[in-house]
């Protein structure tokens, strides 16, 4: 039984202890603000669990900790994830009391709290030798009904700096106890919202200040307030933002399949959720495929169409005990950059690369260059039959071979549905045609709502004919031209109105992180 910190909200401040028992879990109870892509790293086969933090106001910390003793019984892997460190206002005390009656066993993995994590953002101490040689975290949220627990006096007595989480409700409180106990007015205080969230705002203002600037400026929950002398120390100037700073973008291709473009987008600045449309499945027979490798000598060419094809090939040709060698004088053809990477990757030599990546493109760069050549074509179950045709057409002789299936996701759960909805996506990208028609199905009218970002011309086609007309599409079908339309648009846009002008206190900044399925 595993309680494991997931940090303040951006999964690259997630330790690598906490990745390693994500990735091992059985069971994942996680509270439902968790960042999707925290559960992205869940291995597919465990169950997800979402718990409430709060029901009609009463604490489920005991209840929580009833369903943990009864799952971890069942001798199954079980990580309970919370959000920032589970020791750290986390309801941990709760939820570890059936777990030691039921004398279970635990590890506490701790995460990055929000207090660190926030000055880190804001580029501020949280001790200073000059000003602050202590630090004490407390929660302004427990002011209205508990305020006997929190000594005032003593706290805006201290000489330190005071972290206070929770403390967008009860600003007007905390802040006013603090200074009718004799804390300044003018003490200095940070504000940093959503701290490593794509829509991280950071503040500079005054204990005095802080309850209207807060109703003014409406800077949402969580925040975490740092009070002290600390808070007007001098601080790197902010750079401009990001260019998808605070955009939100839908990854529609398979698991561990959008990657490359996940990593440019949260570069730009941008968060991604990762929800398929499709998933990848071995073909309905693995005979044709080893056929083909068996006689794989015996071809002029072998055309890889994707990164999928492959990896499929590959392995069929390990499971043969099998290496390159076997080949003979094949030469390999790749539809496509990372196509050709994954042949590198396979270490297999990619021989020809067309500028077009595109069915055609091989056609072009081949067909009339080879006259009577034996191809074997590698590619999924479903698609274009453009190559074949064309290259039969021109005399040479063809196989053609499913690696791999395709198949549509039947349907995306009523949760992820009701995070997307609650999160506001601001992009969808679009690979292929396959998932143009999956995704058209699966979200419906929401996808009308949103920016399409299409990867080429085919699928742009496919996505008209479902009644949906991409904002961009790429110069070139690939991850970084994805990117850069989306990019090449929202700079467009920026650049083409005029910016609003921020309060006297407020200080908007990127995020030190940015990634991460968080609402604007």
């Amino acid at each position: 039984m595993f309680f494991v910190g997931a940090g303040p909200g951006h999964p690259d401040l997630l330790t690598l202890r906490a990745a390693d028992c994500l990735r091992h879990a059985d069971v994942v109870v996680h509270d439902v603000l968790v960042p999707q892509a925290l559960l992205d790293a869940v291995e597919s086969r465990a169950e997800r669990i979402p718990v409430s933090r709060s029901v009609n106001g009463i604490d489920p910390g005991e209840s929580v900790g009833r369903l943990l003793a009864e799952l971890a019984a069942s001798g199954r892997s079980i990580v309970r994830l919370k959000g920032g460190d589970p020791s750290v206002f986390g309801r941990l005390a709760e939820e570890l009391q059936p777990l030691r009656a039921a004398g279970i066993p635990f590890e506490i993995v701790p995460g990055v709290t929000a207090a660190l994590a926030a000055a880190a953002a804001a580029g501020v101490p949280l001790t200073s030798r000059a000003a602050a040689s202590s630090v004490t975290i407390l929660t302004g949220h427990e002011a209205d009904e508990k305020a006997e627990t929190l000594d005032f006096p003593a706290l805006a007595s201290l000489p330190g700096t005071l972290a206070i989480y929770m403390g967008v409700e009860q600003v007007n409180r905390w802040s006013r106890a603090l200074i009718a106990a004799g804390k300044p007015a003018a003490t200095p205080v940070t504000v940093i919202s959503r701290c490593s969230w794509p829509d991280q705002q950071i503040a500079v203002t005054t204990l005095g200040e802080c309850g209207t600037e807060f109703e003014r400026c409406g800077w949402p929950a969580p925040a975490v307030v740092i009070v002290g002398e600390v808070a007007d120390m001098p601080r790197p100037e902010s750079g401009t933002s990001p260019s998808l700073a605070g955009r939100r973008v839908l990854i529609t291709r398979p698991r561990a399949q959008g990657d490359e473009l996940a990593t440019l987008i949260t570069s730009l600045g941008g968060a991604c959720v990762h929800v398929p449309v499709i998933r990848i499945e071995p073909p309905s027979s693995w005979a044709p495929l080893d056929r083909a490798i068996s006689q794989s000598d015996t071809f002029d060419w072998i055309v890889f169409a994707s990164a999928n094809g492959v990896h499929a090939f590959s392995e069929r040709l390990r499971a043969a005990r099998l290496d390159g060698r076997h080949l003979g004088t094949a030469r390999l053809a790749a539809i496509g950059s990372a196509t050709a990477r994954a042949l590198e990757s396979a270490g297999l030599n990619c021989d020809l690369q067309p500028d077009r990546f595109r069915s055609e493109g091989v056609v072009e760069a081949l067909g009339t260059t080879v006259r009577g050549g034996r191809f074997l074509l590698i590619r999924a179950d479903r698609g274009r039959d453009v190559m074949r045709r064309e290259l039969e057409s021109l005399g040479h002789h063809v196989t053609e071979v499913a690696a791999y299936s395709s198949r549509g996701v039947e349907s995306i759960d009523a949760d992820t549905l009701a995070a997307i909805d609650r999160g506001s996506v601001d992009w969808i990208t679009i690979t292929s045609s396959f998932i143009a028609e999956s995704a058209a199905r699966l979200f419906g009218e929401r996808m009308r709502r949103w920016k399409i970002a299409s990867i080429s011309p085919v699928t742009t086609a496919t996505l008209l004919k479902q009644g949906l007309r991409p904002t961009v599409e790429a110069r070139e079908p690939t991850a970084a031209a994805l990117a850069d339309a989306i990019t090449g648009w929202e700079t467009e846009q920026r650049s083409s109105s005029l910016p609003a002008q921020p309060s006297k206190s407020e200080q908007v900044t990127p995020p030190a992180h940015s990634q991460s399925p968080a609402p604007r």
